[in-house]
């Protein structure tokens, strides 16, 4: 998290000194923006990331029996507060928890998920998510995706600007190799910060993941039912509607296949790979 705001300091760095000549202005900037994204997905991240991903809520066992038992067994293990519970209309099975901290979490669930899993299987998804949120992973994720939106958004105001004709010139540093050099670094660094923004984001997802499945494990008593779930998840299709920028909190990637995929693709997957977590289960 401290590189994450690190990266978020020098976009806005970059964007200064190109713009107005200025890295602390732009530092500025920069921190104003991100605070106000982090607000915004604190105070309101379950209305917000359920949107994003096309969820509904339900507010009774009647609509979905046995997904409500389960998140309510859940988190009466986990000694956590019953979070809202939503469930999105996509074959593909997938789930994710969300929300600033226990007392004002969701979880939501796929159609596919709930025609795959049997309820032991279920148990052991939803075991995943009330780790995460007993963990307060929740909130870590929810800043992470602000800080990325926000470093999204001041690369966007960056390439628009620079369509429009602003930044500075060489002669405005005149035509010194260290202006020219810093020139060039601003721009590298602002094409360059998307990726790192996403590389920040798969290292803090990949590390919570390995634990919510181990506390998983802890809740259910029952590290087959865990097996067996991702057994299942490892060779499903993408999801439809998935907003790219919530993959992270999703149980797994929901844009990729999770089978089928040569060892170097997987370096920059937001999720580690199933059989990476199948063996961590099996050796515990």
């Amino acid at each position: 998290m401290a590189a994450f705001f690190l990266l978020v300091a020098l976009v806005g760095a970059a964007l200064g000194y190109w713009f107005n000549g200025s890295a602390v202005f732009g530092i500025f900037i920069a921190a104003v923006i991100a605070l106000i994204y982090i607000s915004v997905m604190v105070g309101r991240s379950t209305e917000v990331v359920m949107n994003m991903n096309h969820a509904r809520e339900i507010h009774s066992a009647t609509e979905a029996p046995q997904l409500w038992h389960v998140v309510e067994d859940m988190a009466m293990v986990a000694s956590v507060p019953m979070p809202r519970v939503f469930i999105i209309d996509d074959p593909s099975p997938n789930a994710f928890a969300t929300g600033n901290d226990p007392q004002h979490a969701a979880v939501a669930a796929t159609t596919g998920l709930l025609q795959l899993m049997n309820r032991e299987e279920l148990e052991a998804v939803m075991g995943h998510e009330m780790s995460h949120v007993r963990n307060y992973d929740i909130r870590l994720q929810t800043i992470a995706l602000a800080l990325s939106a926000a470093i999204t958004a001041l690369v966007n105001f960056a390439g628009n600007f620079w369509w429009l004709g602003g930044g500075r010139s060489r002669d405005d540093d005149e035509d010194s190799e260290i202006g020219v050099l810093a020139i060039f670094g601003s721009i590298l660094l602002v094409i360059l910060a998307p990726l790192a923004a996403s590389i920040a984001q798969m290292v803090l997802s990949r590390n919570r993941e390995y634990l919510a499945d181990a506390g998983s494990v802890e809740l259910t008593r029952n590290p087959q039912g865990m097996i067996a779930a991702l057994r299942k998840l490892e060779n499903v299709q993408p999801m439809k509607q998935a907003d790219p920028n919530s993959s992270a909190l999703y149980i797994t990637d929901p844009e990729k296949n999770a089978k089928h995929k040569r060892w170097f693709a997987h370096l920059f997957d937001t999720h580690p790979p199933l059989e990476d977590r199948i063996k961590r289960i099996e050796e515990m």
